[in-house]
């Protein structure tokens, strides 16, 4: 009897030990655990993306790649895919399933390694969220507790929702929606059952299953996993034998973008995270820039294909490797190697024939290029020479040359090379300052210097309107005559003479200012600046936005010795273009959170033309945020009389009509305005313009200071450049030639004295005057009656 009592209770204390062991480490352990009730306000690391205005992606940025959706949200196929490959027991287990942890070691013991699992989706919600992937006991029995408290304090449908926004799938993709983007390119509600197999299956081993890079094994743990949704009656046969049948068709979709616009994005970037630090690339923010699609993409190919049109005037400077002994394999090796920089190619020159060469490109896919696509290649000398004409492809090319092409049609090229010239393009809406397209450089992967924002260069003549903007406002008048004529400075103390010059080292004498700005006459400007005061002239340009601080004080500052970015000066001409009216470029229009709640807006002050459609956007912004006061849009400031804009903008027409600009002729407009600006040796070539709906400034030129040429000009290397842009730009849009200002007449005035035209005086034309500044009737000169009032300026004075 005794020995029975014995045996019951080690019996009974055999089969307690365990559970006591269990219940102490519990007690030991639970201190320790995290609360649980977090997951009720986690979020989840989402990255930042980047969106032009009509809501085209431009780019994403963070680690992680994932699009938090809600358990309504995934396919019932999908749920019961994942189930039958994680825990099919899911909906029926309180966190651990004991079952499945006795088959998962009875898989072990049979087949060497386990394919179902012995976590249930629970416990992987406890690892993925609270603790690391040490294989160590401790961490299991922490993951077995967290699931059993997890499952107290959340429904099934919470925990599914948080494992599939958690966990990886590879390629960056975190999530079961950011999967099927990068693999698919769609929704996970828009793919089939043989797709959401695939998915369900990457949790295991993202890398072991990669259906990229191991299709062969991705196919068989599919099907292994839709063999089990038919065992446990998720499908029927019909739909089992449609799914396996189905190839994997997954590929690499990455983030998508919807257009090339990668200097803007990046300008984004740094300013969300100079506003919210490094949570900028993990809070999922969803930001609306300004930028138009439509526009970035016609600045795209206008600067580059202006580029390359400058880089063919100067000839061909070689392949950009030359192997003559390397072999088909070898070359196809190396091309591999090279990237697409700026829409031209990487190619292998394989054969050279009489009238054509055959290349290879990337990915298995052939060519040719015909000889009159590289007929051009005299060979480079400088920047003022070249070589002679090539008679034949063999002139210019030879087998295992790695040279740059660009498509035509098909499987035919056009031999290019990558420009080692730079160029910069910025367009900005006038009226509020919008940056609605930006391209920094040839190429973001070549470089990443914006040289839009951050080349600081030399503007040259198109500097000059914001002065004669300020004698405008001074009393001089577009008929004022100023003497053209040699100027000589001495500097005593530094020992030196300046002597500046025109651009074709000729003097006209008296002229017109408005002629003395479409001819770009510089010893017109230097004394304009003279009669104005440089502390005076300075002053007044400031109102454009620039900052005193970067303007010379001296003369030169006249003909734009300043260094500034093309987006300042843009910031500049838009007060041209709007009337008269100070405006800020601005990127951001909107910031959203991941949930598409808008947090912050911009609010930039607006000229009144765009008053009605601000306020519109601003009431729209106000009721999405809840609230029922309605903002009023800040007004822009009125920085120039809107008569001497007026008179301005006239002569900055001719500059189009008859001046260095008379190319834009081309473009059959009577809006156009605008300014070339070429600096000493030609090291930059510019072209400000605009009308009253765009403002384009284009800057032309190498990054270490270098001649374009001597035949390259502002109105040479960047107008076609500026006209390859608001051509497209301003195709189908009426033209829109401001009305004049009360306050302003126009007189017959005398092209030799700049005064009021007799009857029958030769060449007599119409000019417009400030009613306070305009020259008295012709009458009253005749009786002697005039006086200029500093109207029209006396030859004298010059």
């Amino acid at each position: 009897m005794r020995l029975l009592r014995f045996l019951f209770w080690s019996i009974f204390a055999l089969a307690c030990a365990p559970i006591m062991i269990l219940s102490g480490v519990a007690l030991y352990l639970s201190p320790a655990l995290p609360d649980v009730e977090t997951l009720h306000d986690v979020e989840l690391q989402t990255p930042l993306r980047i969106y032009s205005t009509d809501n085209r992606l431009i780019a994403e940025f963070g680690e992680m790649r994932r699009f938090p959706i809600s358990y309504n949200q995934v396919p019932a196929a999908f749920v019961h895919a994942l189930l039958a490959a994680e825990d099919d027991n899911f909906l029926n287990h309180h966190g651990v399933d004991p079952m499945g942890l006795l088959r998962a070691a009875s898989e072990l013991a049979q087949t060497g390694h386990i394919q179902t699992g012995g976590s249930t989706i629970t416990m992987q919600v406890a690892k993925n969220y609270f603790l690391t992937s040490d294989r160590v006991f401790s961490r299991k029995l922490n993951e077995i507790l967290l699931a059993l408290q997890i499952e107290r304090n959340l429904d099934k449908h919470e925990i599914f929702e948080l494992y599939v926004n958690k966990i990886y799938l590879g390629n960056r993709a975190y999530g079961i929606e950011a999967a099927a983007q990068v693999y698919y390119g769609k929704s996970i509600n828009e793919l089939p059952l043989a797709d959401l197999a695939m998915i369900a299956g990457l949790p295991k081993a993202p890398s072991r299953y990669n259906p990229i890079a191991n299709p062969e094994r991705t196919k068989v743990r599919r099907d292994w996993i839709l063999d089990r949704m038919l065992t446990l009656g998720y499908i029927d046969e019909t739909a089992y034998r449609e799914a396996v049948n189905t190839p994997i068709t997954a590929r690499n979709h990455g983030a998508n973008p919807e257009m090339e616009a990668p200097y803007i994005a990046e300008m984004a970037r740094l300013e969300m995270v100079e506003r919210y630090g490094d949570k900028a690339y993990t809070q999922g923010f969803n930001v609306y820039t300004t930028a138009d699609s439509r526009l970035q993409e016609m600045a795209n190919h206008a600067l580059r294909d202006g580029l390359q049109d400058y880089d063919r005037r100067h000839g061909y400077r070689g392949p950009e490797a030359r192997n003559p002994d390397i072999t088909l394999e070898q070359g196809v090796e190396l091309l591999n190697g090279y990237k697409s920089l700026g829409g031209l190619e990487p190619a292998l020159v394989t054969a050279v024939n009489a009238e054509n060469v055959e290349i290879r490109l990337r990915r298995d896919q052939t060519g040719l290029i015909a000889w009159e696509q590289m007929s051009w290649a005299r060979p480079y000398l400088s920047a003022n020479g070249m070589g002679p004409r090539p008679a034949k492809p063999m002139d210019v090319l030879k087998p295992g040359d790695i040279i740059r092409v660009s498509r035509i049609e098909d499987d035919n090229w056009r031999l290019a090379q990558v420009p080692e010239a730079q160029s910069a393009l910025v367009v900005l809406g006038p009226q509020d300052g919008a940056i609605k397209a930006l391209i920094g450089g040839f190429s973001f992967v070549q470089s990443n210097y914006n040289r839009a924002t951050q080349a600081r260069r030399q503007p040259g003549s198109s500097f000059k309107p914001f002065l004669y903007c300020a004698a405008l406002d001074k009393g001089y008048t577009p008929a004022s005559l100023v003497n053209d004529a040699p100027l000589i400075f001495v500097d005593d103390y530094l020992d030196s003479i300046w002597r500046p010059q025109n651009s074709g080292g000729d003097f006209l004498g008296p002229i017109r200012l408005r002629e003395a700005l479409y001819r770009s006459r510089n010893l017109v400007s230097i004394r304009l600046m003279q009669d104005l005061g440089v502390d005076n002239a300075l002053s007044y340009i400031e109102r454009f936005g620039f900052d005193r601080k970067e303007l010379p004080r001296n003369l030169s500052a006249s003909l734009g010795t300043s260094e500034l970015t093309p987006l300042q000066i843009a910031q500049g001409y838009a007060t041209f273009a709007n009337g008269g009216y100070a405006v800020k470029p601005y990127l951001i229009d909107r910031i959203e959170n991941r949930y598409g709640q808008l947090i912050d807006y911009s609010k930039p002050p607006v000229t009144p033309e765009l008053t009605e459609q601000q306020q519109a956007r601003l009431n729209a912004y106000v009721e999405r945020q809840g609230s029922s006061i309605s903002e009023q849009p800040a007004e822009a400031e009125r920085v120039v009389d809107e008569r001497t804009i007026y008179q301005l903008n006239s002569m900055l027409r001719d500059v189009v009509r008859r001046g260095t600009a008379v190319r834009a002729r081309a473009l059959n407009r009577n809006d156009l305005a605008g300014k070339t600006g070429t600096t000493n040796d030609q090291k930059d070539a510019w072209f400000s313009g605009f009308n009253p709906d765009l403002v384009a400034t284009v800057w032309v030129g190498f990054d270490q200071p270098s001649t374009l040429g001597r035949r390259e000009y502002g109105g040479t290397a960047a107008l076609p450049i500026w006209m390859n842009f608001m051509g497209p730009a301003l195709e189908g849009v009426p033209d829109r030639e401001p009305s004049m200002p009360r306050g302003l007449v126009t007189a017959r005035i005398d092209p030799a004295t700049g005064r009021s035209a007799p009857p029958g005086t030769e060449g007599a034309f119409m000019e417009i005057f400030k009613q306070e500044d305009a020259p008295p009737p012709y009458s009253e000169l005749e009786m002697g009656g005039y006086d200029s009032g500093g109207a029209v300026t006396p030859l004298e004075l010059f």
